[in-house]
């Protein structure tokens, strides 16, 4: 008996997904276990394995298509089954098709014209703001890496988009010429608004996008369009593509990245044969050490990047007055928003110790003396949280109207300051890992979350967070909650001062640590006996190393 897959839900997130590369054709048999398609979903790429055994009888979604989750995907059966009365079950393009006749009918009563542009012409594709992150509600176009008239092809990166979290690479589904840009570089837009249209040359782009938003945007497509050639023409070759050597970007596909990462591999050191020197899985397939590529970064390049990251000057002359707007960032906007909405909903309140680091700093010395190990005081408060928090699972929860979630597993959030504002890298089942495994999960995701190339999926899932200002010379602080969690502890500096040890006054090394407890879900006494547990981690670390 035929069976019918659908396209998978591969992330808690995804809603659509694309066909990347199908790895069987109809009429292959099918082993359970065998590998279909590689999907692309909004996270990455992914290999999709089949649970069925067969003939693959029939593809629904074809390279490069994108479709929602649940869409007829592929039928496996009996060789020589008959397959109709499913295909034609879907149903979903027959109502598309009836969808997309209704506009047609109601333009045709308004203007003759609109008519006979009712349906989009075959081989043009509007391109829109895509969802690259959970909790993305629009994207801003950093920078552009095509213009208007170039030549576009499926993998293409065509620009840069800024999330709420992190600026991330969007490439091409789709082969032809970049006709449009809706969005220009600095511009924010919601997700689902028109980004670009691409199809083939001398596609009468208004009559596009007169049909998808209805007529409303004609004359500013045109004027757009207008001004989008004017700029092509004037830039000419002003604008190079950046290639893996600018030594700032690497160009690689989300599954290249993935089977690079999986084999440890390093994407500077491997040429890219796709377009502006992008990395594809061909490339990390043939690689070989011998043949890596050494990117040199141009000090020019470094220097302008380090002028750009300035912040704004304010000098003015003395005696005058000004003001100069700055506009917020979407990595600001969702900041303000979740830290309003933690601050304003959760009843924080703190409890404050002060532990004793003289065996703490004799221990990092002793572990930092071994070759090739780093460990910092930070990695060694995030090991002792985690297991304090298998002692106290009622901190290691989440807050919901109708119940309490119990976390089984440890997911430590780092905090992390980049330059416009915090970001909260997760190190995943912190209890299982080990002191110098935290130190280098810690900082591999603090690097790539201040060079904006942090994926979302490592920023998602944490339990119970740590904030670290002890290397400003901060002696204590009170942080926010990084909900869903239900607290976060905040770290000071260690400080050397006159102590009390055996009844006498000697030089001890202190730290403080507070903790904020959503009273929802951590009552004072919970609060204060994970503190109690913290500070027994802390002030004796060989009880980590066991």
């Amino acid at each position: 008996m035929a069976i019918v897959v659908n396209m998978p839900r591969l992330s808690d997130t995804m809603e659509e997904g694309t066909v990347a590369k199908w790895l069987k054709s109809v009429g292959d048999k099918i082993e359970e276990g065998d590998i279909l398609a590689e999907i692309e979903t909004d996270k990455a790429t992914m290999e999709f394995e089949s649970f069925n055994e067969g003939t693959l009888l029939h593809i629904g979604i074809q390279e490069g298509d994108t479709a929602p989750v649940d869409s007829l995907l592929a039928i496996i059966g009996d060789e020589g089954e008959d397959i109709s009365a499913l295909i034609s079950g879907g149903g979903a393009t027959a109502s598309e098709e009836e969808s997309a006749e209704e506009p047609v009918a109601e333009d045709s009563s308004e203007d003759a014209e609109a008519q006979g542009s009712g349906e989009i012409p075959e081989g043009v594709e509007i391109v829109k703001m895509p969802r690259l992150s959970d909790t993305m509600e629009e994207g801003t176009v950093a920078s552009w890496l095509k213009k208007v008239g170039d030549d576009v092809e499926e993998g293409d990166i065509l620009a840069e988009i800024e999330t709420d979290k992190a600026t991330m690479e969007f490439e091409s589904f789709y082969n032809g010429k970049l006709l449009y840009i809706g969005i220009q570089e600095g511009e924010s837009s919601p997700v689902d608004a028109v980004l670009a249209v691409i199809g083939p040359e001398g596609t009468d782009v208004d009559a596009v996008l007169s049909n998808n938003s209805g007529g409303s945007k004609k004359s500013s497509a045109t004027e757009a369009k207008k001004e989008d050639k004017k700029s092509a023409d004037t830039t000419g070759k002003k604008e190079v593509s950046k290639s893996v050597a600018d030594g700032e970007r690497i160009f690689a596909s989300p599954l290249a990245k993935k089977i690079a990462a999986d084999k440890g591999i390093d994407l500077a050191s491997v040429s890219g044969s796709g377009d502006n020197g992008r990395i594809t899985k061909k490339d990390i397939e043939n690689y070989t050490p011998s043949a890596a590529a050494t990117p040199v970064a141009s000090s020019s390049a470094k220097a302008d990047n380090a002028i750009a990251s300035q912040p704004v000057s304010m000098a003015l002359p003395s005696g005058e007055e000004g003001t100069e707007e700055v506009k917020n960032s979407n990595m600001r906007k969702a900041i303000a928003k979740a830290l309003g909405n933690s601050k304003f909903n959760a009843p924080h309140f703190y409890l404050t110790i002060e532990v004793d680091m003289d065996n703490a700093k004799a221990s990092r010395a002793q572990i930092n003396s071994l070759p090739d190990t780093k460990v910092s005081f930070n990695d060694m408060v995030l090991k002792a949280c985690a297991m304090a928090l298998k002692k106290h699972p009622q901190v290691n929860t989440t807050w919901s109207a109708d119940a309490t979630k119990f976390h089984k597993h440890i997911h430590m959030g780092v905090a992390v300051a980049v330059d416009e504002g915090l970001v909260v890298p997760v190190v995943k089942h912190a209890d299982l890992l080990g002191l110098t495994q935290i130190g280098s999960a810690v900082k591999d995701l603090a690097g790539k979350a201040r060079n904006k190339k942090i994926a979302p999926s490592e920023m998602e899932g944490s339990t119970f967070t740590v904030s670290n200002l002890g290397m400003f010379g901060i002696l204590e602080f009170t942080s926010i909650i990084n909900q869903p969690n239900s607290a976060i502890l905040s770290v000071g500096a260690i400080v050397e001062k006159p102590v009390v040890k055996n009844g006498e006054i000697v030089v001890g090394n202190t730290m403080k640590l507070t903790l904020a407890c959503d009273h929802r879900t951590v009552d004072g006494a919970v609060g204060a006996q994970f503190l109690q547990t913290l500070r027994y981690f802390v002030e004796n670390p060989v009880t980590m190393l066991a």
